[in-house]
């Protein structure tokens, strides 16, 4: 079975973008179409990028961890809260952080805001960035507006079938990009 991480990258109080992680990791678990688990930003306190990992002499035990936890993923999920038009500073450096574990992942974009826009702006940054790293960004990417009255803080959508629906098709399309790196299609 894939097992699929997901980066829940804002790390400010009140966050509302940890709903759709929690909202996607359940679906997909619920499901069975994949293993995900959470990867909580908010629970590592990296340092300020200063050197990627494999520079690092000594490595930060939390940045080892996280490492070999994108390294033994098949494929991850970005949480995308969009912040002026760009995406948490966070998530940026969590990003730089490596190198390697980020060659050949296929990763796919959720993007989120409190407004109508769903975070549009910020999913341009994302897929160049991940290309640069040589990533496999999936083309395909989720939307989500109005986080705030769409689902609650568990992460239950107020429009359960039309979320999963949604979602569902786009877990899919992360999965055959799995399928086709492995090459298991």
């Amino acid at each position: 079975m894939p097992k699929i991480a997901i980066i829940s990258p804002s790390v400010r109080k009140g966050r509302n973008s940890h709903r759709i992680a929690l909202y996607v990791n359940n679906l997909i678990n619920e499901t069975g179409m994949a293993e995900a688990e959470i990867i909580d930003l908010a629970r590592y306190e990296f340092p300020i990028f200063k050197e990627r990992l494999k520079y690092q002499n000594p490595a930060g035990e939390s940045t080892v961890e996280y490492a070999g936890r994108i390294r033994s993923s098949d494929g991850v999920v970005i949480i995308a809260p969009e912040y002026n038009g760009g995406y948490p500073a966070s998530l940026k450096n969590a990003i730089d952080l490596l190198t390697d574990e980020w060659r050949k992942k296929p990763v796919a974009f959720v993007t989120v805001s409190d407004g109508n826009f769903a975070g549009t702006q910020v999913i341009t940054s994302l897929q160049f960035v991940f290309w640069k790293l040589g990533a496999l960004t999936v083309p395909a990417s989720l939307r989500f507006p109005n986080i705030t009255t769409s689902f609650d803080e568990n992460g239950v959508p107020a429009d359960k079938i039309s979320a999963d629906k949604r979602t569902t098709a786009f877990i899919r399309e992360l999965l055959w990009m799995i399928e086709v790196k492995t090459g298991q299609m």
